[in-house]
């Protein structure tokens, strides 16, 4: 690489006084190896996973907002009780953002990274909320000539989790799937996915008005949790669909019991009683935590359940490479329909940071995603 790029970036602080201090800083970019390549990000979503890095057990609402050298700084108290739980980061200055797009500026000699010059990509990885990154060549999905950055920026975080969600169904033996929290952007790219591949989705949403938001893109099952016949409509669902495995977003509460309640009364339904519960094995995977208090289990659905955690980046590791390419492929061809995603707002950097936009985007709430564009 001929020249240097210098790149603001969004950091997020613990101090030793039990603060949370998030500000924008500058740094030099690393030459790239080989096998890497240097992007100009160009835009890069605010995922519900990027908050626990950037806020962590923050107590956003006593947050303080002001500006040094001329950039925004936040500063915020972490409550007493939860300072463990981010012990190990104190005195560390870390990087926010999964997953970013730009175009790629520089490369390194390989053919590979030599090939993505002057192209379109998709990088995941970490530390995106900044103007430049320096990646891998292989974490990098390149993106037609007709595709935006704007239009590339989510096409590893909710894509890829969508799509595993429905290969773990598969390797798993199971044919159907419950989804919660399901009219998010990650959720109507679901339906895209199992709509197109012929696979049973039961939806679980929280808002009548979100039950019609799935309808309008081709939903079968969708089911109000706020509803007073929910358990009812919930039973029915799986009964049809036999989907005997979930994917909750919640993470705590008491969705995921009343999700493996549901279950086993559509997998009893018609048999004799036994008092150790239906042989069906049910499953109910959390890779989210919407609801940040305990989550509640009962003895209500015997013993053939089985409650586990989700990631993203076990999940590739496990199916390997050939495998991870497939799916990238599949995501940079549909980018523009099938993982579609939709914002709310574009923001800058300095923006990310203020009062009004953090009132928003920090609520997690379904339909308020914003895209950060780092150049602006």
């Amino acid at each position: 690489m001929s020249d240097a790029f210098s790149s603001r970036q969004i950091r997020s602080l613990v101090t030793e006084e039990h603060s949370l201090k998030l500000s924008i800083e500058t740094a030099e970019v690393p030459q790239p190896g080989p096998d890497e390549i240097v992007v100009k990000i160009e835009a890069a979503p605010i995922n519900p996973s990027d908050l626990a890095l950037l806020f962590g057990p923050a107590d956003m609402a006593s947050a303080t907002f002001s500006e040094r050298d001329g950039e925004p700084e936040v500063e915020a108290p972490i409550l007493p009780k939860l300072a463990g739980m981010v012990a190990a980061r104190q005195g560390e200055s870390m990087l926010v953002g999964n997953e970013a797009a730009g175009v790629v500026v520089a490369a390194g000699e390989s053919d590979a990274a030599q090939a993505l010059l002057g192209k379109t990509v998709a990088i995941a990885g970490g530390d995106m909320f900044q103007q430049y990154r320096c990646v891998h060549s292989m974490m990098a999905i390149p993106m037609g000539e007709d595709v935006t950055a704007r239009e590339a920026a989510s096409s590893f975080v909710n894509p890829m989790t969508a799509l595993g969600m429905v290969e773990t169904m598969r390797d798993e033996g199971f044919t159907a799937l419950v989804h919660t929290a399901a009219a998010s952007n990650l959720g109507q790219m679901l339906n895209r996915i199992c709509i197109a591949d012929g696979v049973d989705l039961v939806n679980i949403v929280r808002k009548p008005e979100q039950v019609e938001i799935l309808r309008e893109i081709g939903a079968k099952y969708v089911v109000d949790s706020s509803a007073e016949d929910f358990e009812e409509q919930l039973t029915a669902a799986i009964i049809e669909t036999k989907a005997y495995m979930a994917f909750d977003a919640t993470g705590g509460g008491r969705l995921t019991n009343t999700i493996l309640t549901c279950m086993e009364r559509a997998a009893s339904a018609g048999l004799e009683y036994n008092r150790y519960g239906s042989d069906t094995m049910k499953k109910v995977y959390v890779y989210g935590r919407l609801d940040l208090t305990p989550l509640t289990l009962t003895p209500a659905y015997g013993f053939a359940f089985n409650v586990g955690g989700f990631l993203l980046t076990p999940f590739l590791q496990r199916i390997g490479i050939e495998r991870m390419v497939g799916l990238q492929q599949r995501v940079a061809s549909e980018i523009k329909t099938t993982f579609a995603s939709h914002y709310v707002a574009e923001i800058s950097l300095a923006q990310a940071l203020t009062a009004e936009a953090i009132a928003v985007y920090g609520q997690r709430q379904t339909g308020q995603k914003y895209l950060i564009c780092p150049q602006h």
